[in-house]
């Protein structure tokens, strides 16, 4: 549970979006293997009781007490602040909202796929979505659906900036030129943008 309220404070503070906030999941497949983490609702200091009561001596990975590491300065500096000015319970607070964030999730999830098969079509050299059922979408859907297409077409991420200048397509059109993505290029032809390789 402190691994997850790190990760979600750092991705907090470096403005990484929804899906930094939701932290380490429980469960997750990791280039064909499954990663578990068993102990993600419990807190450290539970862990290293229960080791020493049951007489293991739990390995300690040097870079967990190295500060040139943000995550160790969050860990030694940052929380212990927020605990003594905000009161206990902000590790768990974080964890709660990774929680929530990856439900939430899971539902946009759902909602794209059920919607992307209606609205995307093979283009040359890429993929095309419909320009006016992604003007139909809450701008949430509509910029995950963005991202979507990218990552699985394409295999890159989208920054927030690249996202919303592609939404500018769809919302702001005014004849503007082509956008040069991560491992694409984004463009309005009539009524679709186009996404193809560069």
């Amino acid at each position: 549970l402190d691994d997850q309220a790190e990760t979600v404070l750092l991705g907090l503070a470096r403005g990484a979006g929804a899906t930094s906030l939701q932290g380490m999941a429980a469960g997750a497949d990791l280039d064909g293997v499954r990663l578990l983490r068993p102990l993600l609702d419990v807190r450290r200091t539970t862990t290293r009781t229960a080791c020493a009561a049951e007489g293991l001596d739990p390995w300690d990975d040097p870079h967990n007490a190295d500060p040139r590491f943000a995550r160790v300065r969050v860990r030694e500096k940052v929380l212990p602040v927020l605990e003594a000015e905000l009161g206990p319970g902000i590790a768990e607070a974080l964890a709660r909202t990774a929680a929530q964030l990856r439900e939430d999730a899971d539902a946009f999830d759902e909602m794209i796929d059920e919607t992307i098969e209606d609205i995307v079509e093979h283009a040359e050299a890429g993929i095309s979505v419909s320009v006016a059922a992604l003007a139909a979408n809450p701008a949430a859907l509509r910029n995950r659906i963005i991202r979507h297409v990218v990552a699985s077409e394409f295999h890159q991420s989208l920054a927030r900036s690249q996202t919303l200048e592609v939404a500018r397509l769809v919302t702001d059109w005014s004849g503007q030129g082509p956008i040069d993505l991560p491992g694409c290029r984004a463009r309005r032809v009539g009524g679709r943008i186009e996404f193809t390789a560069r």
